[in-house]
């Protein structure tokens, strides 16, 4: 048997939808205008900046970043173009492949770092109160966690 949302449910649910549509229209446009970039690609040199040696495999690097491999290829190859990221082969597995942040990928990321945070805080924290930035948290935590497993 169905359990359809009840009218709370449907509100939250399609607020939910607007809100995240919104927020990743906007961060992309940013980083767009301002860096040259979709927000794919600057989460890609996030993850690999945090990473031991700026290096990742290209499955975790796709399960980070949320794609597929295929995409994440596609995107990697766009970033090779650049200069941003190099691939490499896995040392202790000859049939994986490696992404490596260059210096040139960190400086990209580097200079567009602040206004990405900006544009962060003008689409989602600004309009929150502590309360609800702690909510938010938890709310997104549990989510995440249930689908993660």
């Amino acid at each position: 048997m169905t359990r359809w949302l009840d009218d709370d449910e449907q509100r939250a649910w399609r607020a939910f939808l607007s809100a995240t549509q919104l927020v990743n229209e906007a961060l992309d446009r940013q980083l767009q205008r301002d860096a040259g970039m979709p927000h794919t690609y600057y989460m890609i040199l996030v993850a690999l900046s945090e990473a031991p040696e700026r290096s990742m495999r290209m499955s975790e690097l796709a399960s980070r970043a949320q794609s597929s491999q295929s995409r994440l290829s596609h995107a990697v190859a766009r970033l090779e173009e650049r200069g941003w990221v190099r691939r490499a082969r896995c040392s202790d597995d000859r049939r994986g492949n490696i992404a490596v942040l260059t210096e040139d990928g960190f400086a990209a990321l580097a200079a567009a770092a602040p206004g990405h945070v900006e544009e962060v805080r003008r689409s989602l924290f600004d309009v929150l109160t502590p309360e609800q930035v702690r909510s938010l948290d938890e709310i997104c935590t549990a989510v995440r966690n249930t689908l993660e497993r």
